[in-house]
């Protein structure tokens, strides 16, 4: 059997964790820049809040029925996520973290004991460890797990939010519930294409011939149907801890449209992006730059980007701000007002892994100053010392109007006992 695991409401639960006087009140949680809202308590969805919602737009509603706004805290989300996985990987090691606020079990091993009483037992132990409500679907394969939790979440009155498809009779009834735009893996594309044959639901499409599946769907839409019927088709997926690509874009808190101005922004993300990469231990091979003009001017609009090859694989800030600052001076267009740029690192390698180049004598010169450097940023704050191309007195900021404290990983914004 597979267990999924979804917190419920996973933002707005992490901020009640810590200020529980704001429980069975609305309460959203808004993106970057204090831009959409990104996740809503139960109550703020009775008021008809909808997912992605522009803050702006519902502020009077916000003020009119008292809804609590918060900006996004993702520090305190992802120290709060790895402590609700910690308690799940002491139930089984086969898990995949499928993300922030879900996750995976296999249970094996569990022949002899009542796996809804446990699932039961998982739920409790989170909650009193964490204060996350999670609700836990059950089923012999990862796309049944996935509507069970949905069943688990929906009628939580009934299910007390754990749900297990533990019979051919309940999974029938389960798929025929199910619409087919709800089944995890069936995007838009497939919807219309499913519909337009006249599928309406997830039992209708594990009804389709193999045949039809696998030539308009490939060998995953193959998978998927036979992993609906019951079948694991679908395994659990190695946790990789290394990224395929790190980025750092942005959005200007004002338009810019002079070269130095934006040079010394791209020179910002470009060190951004090489901490990330030494945090794990990686170089990347080339860089992509990107920048694009405000949409919402009426104005002549401009978007472009470029791939600076680096001629080996480097994590130092030094070396990628060089060629992302390269990379603009390619794509830059005067007389044009840019309201957001970017800059991704490509081509991830392991460190040990990294082929040297024989007429750069700097590169391992390169990295003692950049262990220095993170030694000192890590010890002192974050930018203490910054690149001489960029801005010694600024810190770019996100718009955090509403932010609440990193209650779990910064000791002077712990809770205080009184």
């Amino acid at each position: 059997m597979f267990a999924l695991i979804d917190c419920n409401n996973f933002y707005v639960s992490c901020e009640r964790v810590f200020q529980p006087q704001f429980d069975r009140k609305p309460v959203v949680v808004l993106s970057n820049n204090d831009g959409c809202v990104i996740s809503r308590s139960n109550e703020a969805k009775a008021l008809e809040i909808p997912m992605g919602a522009p803050a702006f737009k519902y502020k009077r509603l916000f003020e009119k029925h008292d809804v609590k706004v918060f900006s996004s805290n993702y520090t305190l989300y992802g120290d709060m996520s790895r402590r609700v996985m910690s308690v799940l990987e002491s139930y089984s090691p086969n898990i995949e973290i499928y993300s922030i606020d879900e996750a995976f079990l296999k249970l094996t091993g569990f022949d002899y004991l009542d796996i809804i009483e446990e699932s039961y037992k998982m739920k409790k132990q989170i909650s009193q460890w964490t204060g996350i409500p999670v609700s836990i679907g059950l089923a012999p394969s990862k796309s049944l797990a996935k509507i069970a939790n949905k069943i688990a979440k929906k009628f939580n009155h009934k299910t007390l939010g754990v749900y297990s498809l533990d019979s051919q009779e309940k999974i029938i009834k389960a798929l025929k519930w199910t619409s087919i735009e709800d089944v995890w893996g069936i995007g838009r594309r497939y919807t219309k294409l499913l519909k337009s044959i006249g599928v309406e639901n997830a039992l209708d499409f594990i009804n389709i011939p193999d045949q039809w599946v696998k030539i308009n769907m490939n060998i995953l839409g193959l998978r998927l149907k036979k992993d609906l019927s019951g079948s694991s088709f679908i395994k659990l997926e190695e946790i990789k801890s290394r990224k395929k690509s790190i980025a750092t874009t942005r959005s200007f808190e004002t338009v810019l449209s002079n070269l130095s101005d934006i040079e010394e922004r791209i020179s910002t993300f470009a060190t951004s992006c090489a901490e990330k990469l030494r945090m794990q231990n990686s170089c990347c091979t080339s860089l992509l730059i990107f920048l694009r003009s405000d949409p919402f001017k009426k104005e002549e609009q401009y978007n472009n980007s470029c791939v600076m090859q680096l001629s080996y694989a480097s994590d130092s800030s030094l070396t990628l701000s060089k060629q992302a600052i390269c990379g603009l001076q390619k794509i830059f267009k005067p007389g044009i007002t840019y309201k957001k740029a970017g800059v991704l690192a490509l081509g991830l390698i392991s460190k040990e892994n990294r082929q040297l180049n024989l007429f750069e004598p700097n590169i391992i010169r390169h990295d003692s100053l950049m262990k220095a450097i993170d030694t000192i940023n890590y010890k002192y704050g974050s930018h203490r010392i910054k690149l001489a191309n960029q801005d010694l007195n600024r810190i770019w900021k996100m718009k955090q109007e509403n932010l609440s404290p990193k209650f779990t990983t910064v000791l002077q914004e712990i809770i205080k006992v009184k």
